[in-house]
């Protein structure tokens, strides 16, 4: 049976659950308390009915007393006018003597066969229940100096018994209503609650039937269940832009291939056909080939070198290196490849300045920028190197003049095997890997890459590394 409630219970919705667990509690507080507090004002009361039977028995012992001390003579009936006039509604005064026979017995629609008489010698107080009557007996012993004996003084708690089952089921009345209501507002609360819940699950079920274009609507600001609702829309975003990437790169890299494939296949046809006979159809064939397999393996060497920097992050234990030097080097190494090109250095605010970079890859990171820089100059062969040392960070920049790049291409320029249309002919290598390579470095050294470019004007490409406090 309880195995079976257990499954039923976790089986429920969660604004069911919510309800009955806000209904549970409000019961349990509620039920404690009201008992707590109908124990308490029954004990009141009780005290109260004691409290009063007392009072009513001194002032027979003291009347009594009196009386004696008064007369030679006072005969007990003589003070039935007077215990008429004291006592309640429901009451009984009943007079014993000293060998437990009855004296007098005053009654106020109380039945005094309840009480059977008995004489004590101390006195006692007790309740007692009598068919359906509850009943407050007190008897205590009278010594007088005319008589001996007990006095008896009895209650019928009807009142009080009828105030008590009044104000428990006031009680029981009001613990159910308020049980109801707090079921009513839980599940009205609950509802609330799982508005966008029910929102997170509706977008999912949208994503899972019509992609990732769907997205949580009506965020209300404030709570955690909104955070939750932003914080899927910004993961969808991120999904979305990282599908749409890897959608992109799948078709470029495609393209990329194809190409060289296709030329492949072309030469290898005509080789099967004419090369055979054919001295010159052969060597042109070749060499054509020879190129194209030389352009596969820079593709491949390119896409392993871009896995191997995504893979691994910034090394905690990389030795700070003057960069000005390496700098310096990678643009006489470029000056040299490209003679027809002037490079213009202005680096003299590095001098001494150390970072935390593999030389390695900062050269690399180097080579990359400024064979973009030559491969895009047009008549202009002047390309521009500059570096600054900030407060808290080093910039180095490089600039050509040469064609630009179009405003509605600059945000893609860092992905896999984008080019730009212009540049997008056999003429200029590249593989349009060199940038998304460039940039991952820069990230996993904690900088930032950005780029900036008109067209027919010239690209400015800068990078920025933090200075880490430690190093000066």
């Amino acid at each position: 049976m309880r195995e079976k409630l257990t499954f039923f219970v976790r089986r429920l919705p969660i604004k069911w659950k919510l309800m009955l667990g806000a209904a549970a509690l409000i019961f349990l507080l509620f039920s404690t308390y009201n008992y707590a507090q109908y124990l308490v004002l029954k004990h009141w009361m009780m005290n109260q009915e004691k409290d009063k039977i007392q009072v009513n028995m001194a002032q027979l012992q003291d009347y009594f007393q009196e009386k004696s001390n008064r007369t030679d003579a006072f005969p007990v009936a003589d003070s039935r006018l007077y215990i008429e006039k004291l006592m309640g509604k429901n009451q009984l005064v009943r007079i014993l003597g000293k060998e437990g026979e009855i004296l007098l017995t005053v009654t106020n629609h109380f039945d005094e066969s309840w009480i059977p008489p008995k004489s004590v010698s101390v006195s006692e107080l007790f309740d007692i229940t009598h068919l359906e009557d509850h009943i407050l007996v007190y008897r205590s012993p009278i010594v007088t100096a005319q008589m001996v004996g007990t006095i008896e003084v009895a209650s019928n708690l009807e009142t009080f018994d009828h105030f008590s089952q009044t104000l428990l089921w006031v009680m029981l009345i009001g613990g159910v209503l308020a049980v109801f209501i707090s079921g009513i507002s839980g599940l009205a609360l609950a509802k609330q609650f799982m508005r966008p819940i029910r929102r997170l699950a509706s977008t999912i079920r949208s994503v899972k039937e019509k992609g990732l274009t769907a997205r949580v609507s009506k965020i209300e600001n404030g709570d955690e269940l909104a955070n939750l609702a932003q914080l899927f829309n910004e993961l969808m975003n991120q999904l979305e832009t990282s599908f749409l990437q890897q959608k992109q790169f799948v078709e470029d890299a495609s393209h990329e291939l194809r190409t060289p494939i296709t030329i492949l296949e072309g030469h290898l046809s005509l080789l099967h056909r004419w090369g055979k006979s054919e001295p010159d159809v052969l060597d042109e064939s070749l060499q054509a080939s020879l190129q194209e397999v030389r352009r596969l393996k820079g593709i491949v060497q390119e896409l392993i070198t871009l896995t191997r920097v995504e893979s691994n992050s910034l090394s905690e234990n990389v030795e700070p290196i003057e960069i000005e030097p390496i700098i310096h080097e990678t643009a006489k190494r470029c000056e040299v490849l490209h003679p027809d090109f002037e490079f213009i250095e202005s680096t003299q605010s590095l001098k001494d300045v150390r970072l935390s970079i593999s030389p390695l890859h900062l050269e690399q990171i180097m080579l990359i920028i400024l064979d973009n820089a030559v491969k895009y100059s047009a008549n202009n062969k002047r390309i521009e190197i500059e570096a600054v040392r900030l407060r808290n960070d080093v910039q180095v920049s490089v600039k050509d003049h040469g064609i630009g790049i179009p405003v509605a291409d600059l945000p893609y320029v860092f992905d896999r095997f984008y080019r730009v249309n212009k540049a997008r002919n056999r003429e200029i290598a590249g593989t349009g890997l060199g940038l998304a390579i460039a940039k991952q470095f820069v990230h996993n050294y904690r900088g930032v890459m950005t780029i900036a470019s008109e067209e027919n004007i010239g690209t400015k490409v800068t990078i920025s590394f933090p200075i880490h406090p430690n190093i000066e």
